[in-house]
């Protein structure tokens, strides 16, 4: 999606990666180091903003440097693991590459003098797959006896929730086939739908063993203690391991970067 259409003979493209952040300086440092490893044309710059919570790191902050440094065109990478998150609906806004937000929000445009060529977020893709795949193969020892649960964030608003469905859905299919289990299912953080699943599996196939995979960003409060907390009194398998650190990451925003560039 484009902000503004034409081209200019004289641009200059950078690009701008988009996470949530957080106040914990280990995730932060994940995704930067993700952003590092991501190799660039030359002469093309990156730079790795946050929603929030990092200081002198935000969206706008990039955009500034970017355009100090003579872009004139920012691909923007939205690092965040699904379309129905409603900050890719105010982000989106405040780039303009949308007119209004689907939902209300507080954030002011954005600052921009270059065009903005913004991507999409990382929902099913393949390569994402195979990174989940490698984080939990090391708990299935049965793949015919064993359910993998996907748990996401998730949204209880109407259009968002079916975004986050539709995308964990098909990402838990390609993991059904790469590991071979003999069911793979979602659930959501927001609605709850945790204990639900947990009961209704127990209930349809009690010998089988539940692996659960947490499909996030980077490990922090969500993988720590949130999806531990609503799996109490249930048995199953987790190791809490979020998507960074991976190399395939880097390799994904090189493909978002690569195919925006094209389409220029």
């Amino acid at each position: 999606m484009d902000r503004t259409g034409g081209e200019n003979i004289m641009s200059k493209v950078g690009v701008l990666v988009i996470s949530h952040g957080s106040r914990d300086k280990g995730w932060v440092d994940l995704v930067d180091e993700a952003v590092s490893a991501v190799h660039m044309p030359e002469g093309m710059p990156i730079y790795a903003s946050y929603l929030e919570l990092v200081e002198g790191r935000l969206i706008q902050d990039g955009i500034y440097s970017l355009e100090a440094q003579g872009v004139t065109d920012i691909i923007v990478v939205p690092l965040f693991v699904s379309s129905g998150s409603t900050h890719i609906d105010e982000i989106s806004y405040a780039l303009g590459v949308i007119e209004e937000p689907l939902l209300e929000t507080d954030m002011e445009p954005f600052e921009i003098k270059a065009r903005i060529h913004f991507t999409s977020p990382i929902d099913d893709d393949p390569v994402i797959a195979e990174i989940m795949y490698a984080k939990i193969k090391e708990l299935s020892e049965q793949p015919t006896q064993e359910i993998l649960l996907l748990i996401g964030h998730g949204s209880q608003e109407e259009g968002f929730h079916q975004k986050w469905l539709q995308g964990l859905e098909q990402l838990a299919e390609r993991l059904k086939t790469l590991g071979g289990f003999d069911e793979a299912d979602v659930a959501m953080l927001l609605p709850d739908q945790v204990h639900a699943k947990m009961t209704e599996w127990a209930a349809k196939k009690p010998g089988h063993a539940v692996i659960v995979a947490p499909l996030f960003l980077s490990e922090g409060y969500f993988t720590r203690q949130v999806i531990p907390s609503r799996l109490k009194g249930f048995a199953y398998t987790y190791n809490g391991r979020a998507l960074l650190p991976s190399p395939l990451i880097s390799k994904w925003m090189e493909k978002q970067i690569a195919s925006a560039n094209s389409r220029r």
